[in-house]
């Protein structure tokens, strides 16, 4: 019920920014069009947004066939965290990290960079896929690829309000000083709406993972191990769509500036500490 609510609360905040845009593009016409687009936004989010994601990264399916031990794993974790087995992707990028996507558990799907194959142990590796397996059962994969999809569609309506200037109701032509701000400040909020949500939910899923793996040493090790290789290895899809990057078990955006001061991660420090903290004398 509390996710439901998390939900609601993320889909009215993206439609109200959706609709300020629209308001000083077109006035009251342009903010119920604006309404309009985002109800459809937010229905597609519902329903396609997990493959968007997916496309996104070029992610390929594979399956006991294709990439025995990674599948196997992923379904003796499901199995353990007694959720229906979901889908498995790989990212062919060298950059390790790993996401879940989906709209709910029996519509789920999680994939891995082939980099996070390579740089981790096995046992690093199940405490990641752990974690993953954690967002999936708290019922956390709909909110945050919503939340990335509807980020990004604010930040292109801002780009193109920004080029083609607004209006009021009248058809006049808005302030340019508070059409400017709107349009700067929209992208920025979608971001805070997005941290807000986020760095709880990696908390809760590094607490989630370490109990469907059975051991949080492993985990605390895998994400020290992560954050040492992502430094010099972008994640190129991520840098083209810093909007999903909030979906990471690590934040794979590089640079400074803005992009860590919203950070949508808490700190890997905190996190490992957490970890090893629950595991005990290692």
């Amino acid at each position: 019920m509390f996710n439901l609510m998390k939900t609601a609360i993320l889909m009215a905040a993206i439609t109200a920014l959706f609709m300020a845009i629209g308001a000083m593009m077109g006035g009251r016409s342009g903010m119920l069009m604006a309404l309009g687009v985002a109800v459809a936004m937010n229905f597609f989010s519902y329903w396609f947004s997990d493959k968007m994601v997916l496309k996104m990264y070029n992610a390929r399916e594979v399956d006991e066939a294709s990439a025995p031990q990674f599948y196997g794993m992923v379904r003796e974790l499901a199995e353990r965290a007694q959720l229906p087995m979901p889908r498995v992707y790989l990212i062919d990028e060298a950059a390790p990290n790993a996401f879940a996507t989906g709209r709910n558990p029996q519509h789920a799907a999680v994939a891995a960079t082939t980099g996070i194959l390579r740089v981790l142990s096995e046992r690093e590796l199940r405490g990641v896929m752990a974690h993953e397996l954690a967002h999936v059962r708290h019922r956390d994969i709909l909110i945050s690829t919503v939340s990335a999809t509807m980020a990004g569609a604010i930040s292109m309506l801002a780009n193109f309000a920004m080029v083609f200037g607004g209006r009021d109701s009248e058809g006049r032509p808005a302030n340019p000083i508070v059409g400017m701000l709107v349009m700067l400040l929209a992208p920025l909020a979608a971001s805070l709406i997005q941290m807000a949500i986020s760095r709880a939910r990696e908390f809760e899923a590094d607490r989630g993972g370490a109990e469907i793996s059975g051991d949080p040493h492993a985990l605390a090790s895998a994400l020290e191990k992560i954050q040492a290789y992502a430094r010099g290895t972008p994640l190129a899809p991520a840098e083209r769509h810093p909007e999903t990057a909030q979906m990471m078990i690590m934040n794979p955006l590089s640079g400074g500036g803005l992009r860590g001061l919203f950070s949508t991660h808490p700190s890997t420090e905190e996190r490992v500490q957490r970890l090893r903290a629950m595991g005990g004398p290692a």
